[in-house]
């Protein structure tokens, strides 16, 4: 099955939930995960705009585990604060999933190997 590419709207509501997300972890601190920092680096949104699928980076890597399980721990909030600064341009608050992104653990990985 080929997926189809986002269109015009999923990509400005993910832009959106990016930018607002980033935000709200920002605002909570470092503190709240453990010292570790968190960005959000993408946002990808199903088609009928119900689901965000929500990729987060965290530096240190090693608290990464840890981190997740906050997030996944707190997601209700999170939609909750998300629905409180979207209000005014979606309907329906999507339902917020995160993924960790591995990408810069990946290209280190590779920095490594080159180093070698």
């Amino acid at each position: 099955m080929i997926d189809k590419a986002p269109s015009t709207r999923q990509l400005k509501v993910a832009r959106e939930i990016q930018k607002d997300m980033a935000e709200i972890l920002r605002s909570k601190g470092m503190a709240a995960f453990g010292g570790a920092m968190v960005t959000v680096s993408e946002v990808r949104v199903s088609p009928d705009l119900s689901i965000a699928k929500t990729y987060v980076s965290i530096f240190p890597s090693a608290k990464a585990e840890e981190v997740m399980g906050i997030l996944n721990d707190n997601v209700r909030t999170y939609r909750g604060e998300l629905g409180q600064m979207v209000r005014k341009q979606l309907r329906i608050v999507p339902e917020l999933v995160f993924y960790l992104d591995t990408s810069l653990d990946y290209a280190e990985h590779i920095e490594q190997l080159l180093k070698m």
